[in-house]
């Protein structure tokens, strides 16, 4: 990953973040997520975001919890910045938000405009901003694993461009973009090192291509 020259330095992170809590949406470092904003709340969120620092946290909200008015919250996130957004004529803001660095949430502040806001703490994920060189074990058998859980659960993936990246940008991306459940997505975000979260990914690829074989092998 190349790293954004708008993205704030480590040391220039903030204290407090306002939060995106929606569950199965996650952002990693140097991964794009697009987004669809039109509650009124989050709007808000959004243009306070635009006039400041143009920082936003995903956190996800925790499984028993996700359909409560204010659901608990997971206490790892990643923060992302805006990095282009449209308004759109009836009223929405569609956006993409670029992972900037993982968080620790401390604590849960005052709510502004209807939307939340946490203290945050970084120290634990400043591997992220230098993570580029690091390495999974086995790339080889990691990608016949994804190849394997690609064809089980019929989900495309341009090959090409991912056998052109390096394995912490491939291991973010999937991480955000596979069709995992919330609480693998959750399990992902909070492993630190590249080839730990590689590992996990893999076990996760491989019981989901079992349990598929399983299903189908019923089916007949």
């Amino acid at each position: 990953m190349t790293r954004n020259p708008f993205f704030p330095t480590f040391s220039d992170l903030p204290d407090e973040l306002a939060i995106f809590p929606l569950p199965g949406a996650v952002v990693m470092p140097g991964v794009q997520l697009p987004l669809n904003i039109f509650e009124p709340r989050y709007l808000s969120m959004v243009g306070d975001a635009l006039a400041s620092t143009h920082l936003i946290g995903m956190v996800q909200p925790t499984s028993e919890t996700a359909m409560d008015a204010v659901p608990e919250i997971h206490r790892v996130g990643c923060v992302g910045r805006i990095t282009s957004y449209s308004e759109t004529s009836d009223g929405r803001i569609v956006l993409v938000l670029s992972g900037v660095c993982r968080f620790q949430v401390c604590e849960e502040l005052e709510g502004y405009k209807g939307y939340r806001r946490v203290s945050v703490d970084w120290e634990r994920f400043a591997v992220d901003y230098h993570a580029e060189g690091e390495a999974m074990a086995d790339r080889a058998g990691f990608l016949t694993s994804l190849r394997a859980y690609c064809k089980l659960n019929s989900v495309e993936i341009p090959w090409d461009d991912l056998d052109k990246m390096n394995d912490t940008d491939l291991v973010n991306l999937l991480c955000a973009h596979l069709p995992l459940s919330p609480e693998d997505k959750q399990a992902l975000v909070e492993t630190l090192s590249t080839g730990e979260r590689a590992a996990l990914m893999r076990g996760l690829l491989d019981m989901a291509s079992v349990s598929s074989m399983r299903v189908a092998e019923h089916r007949h």
